[in-house]
């Protein structure tokens, strides 16, 4: 009887394969969370959002563009020997801002308009010296007695021309959502340092509407956010009892924080002593508006609102002790920037695992 031939099969034992494909996979996912790491350190000590800067210079002091060596903030004498006037860009209710030159740098040099607004230039300019910081537009220098104050120019103006900026072809590789979440990120900061800031809790308060709040903040050249405007920046203090309320005017609109509008109906005039004060939670109630303005509408924007929904939410509670800090909110932007950026480096790892 003639034998059949025996074909051999070798099998590979499917354990093992799924073993060594599992360690692998392990090995990539923690080669990836190892590189995400020193990616994001470097982003939040390193890429300007630091509260401290070792290249700062010292109190009373600057330094400009390549230069090394700190100078000292420019006196009222070397102002007006030094800086030369080229052009007005800009004038709001306080003051008049003209680009302007110092040793061949541009700068800015803002002017007290109205003499009624004094106090109130006065009190941003002891704001931008008590909080220059990597959040805060630099102070290059200063004259009291002719109300002017200098600091760094930024070429690519307040954050209101953001998305117009986006569409500069030079520009347009940074009209991403990650680079749209960073400045998110970048805000969310700003408002973080200013609710413990050295000098205690400060409330953002030129910001009634989106345009205004907008316009306090500068783009700088690498993509960056600081704070420009600081006149309106009056000080929470619970312990003392004291609360704030930004100025003497009603506030309509559902921009503003549900405190921050006339309790007693349109049956009760306005009363500027029957408005009960607030604190710096006004602040958190916007920041899902100036977020949404920064996310834009790009490919993934959706997708970030999306992982930011139940924060944002959390922002918009009625009861402002009801809303999250300003460091609660920080470190959620945070985690939903690693989590996406996990997700894009390694699409399909979750369900792999």
């Amino acid at each position: 009887m003639e034998k059949k031939p025996h074909f051999l099969r070798r099998e590979f034992p499917p354990r093992e394969v799924s073993s060594v494909s599992l360690a692998l996979l392990l090995a990539a996912v923690l080669l990836l969370n190892a590189l995400l790491y020193l990616y994001l350190n470097k982003f939040y000590t390193s890429s300007g959002r630091a509260e401290t800067d070792p290249g700062l210079c010292p109190f009373g002091y600057f330094r400009l563009g390549a230069v090394k060596n700190c100078s000292p903030w420019l006196s009222c004498e070397a102002i007006n020997r030094e800086v030369r006037k080229l052009k007005r860009v800009g004038e709001g209710a306080v003051k008049k801002v003209f680009l302007s030159e110092w040793k061949e740098n541009k700068v800015v040099l803002s002017q007290l308009t109205n003499s009624e607004l004094k106090e109130d230039f006065l009190h941003g300019l002891k704001m931008l010296k008590a909080l220059q910081s990597k959040h805060v537009v630099r102070l290059l220098g200063y004259c009291e007695q002719q109300s002017t104050i200098l600091t760094e120019y930024h070429p690519l103006g307040s954050l209101r021309g953001l998305n117009e900026t986006l569409h500069i072809p030079k520009y347009k590789g940074m009209n991403t959502w990650h680079r749209r979440l960073m400045l998110a990120i970048d805000y969310v900061s700003i408002i973080r340092y200013l609710h413990s800031s050295p000098l205690g809790t400060l409330v953002m308060c030129d910001s009634n509407d989106l345009d205004k709040v907008l316009s306090q903040y500068l783009l700088t050249s690498d993509f960056h956010i600081l704070v420009n405007d600081l006149d309106a920046l009056p000080l929470v203090n619970r312990s003392a009892g004291r609360l704030v309320k930004c100025g003497h005017r009603e506030l309509r609109g559902e921009f503003v924080a549900p405190e921050q509008r006339w309790p007693y109906g349109e049956e009760v005039p306005f009363e500027d002593d029957l408005m009960p004060p607030y604190d710096e939670k006004t602040d958190i109630w916007k920041i899902p508006d100036v977020s949404n303005f920064l996310l834009g509408h790009v490919e993934g924007s959706d997708i970030v609102r999306l992982h930011l929904f139940d924060i944002h939410a959390a922002c918009k509670k009625k009861d402002p002790a009801e809303r999250p800090s300003a460091q609660e909110v920080l470190d959620t932007y945070r985690k939903v920037l690693t989590l996406l950026i996990r997700e894009a480096a390694m699409p399909g790892t979750r369900e792999m695992l």
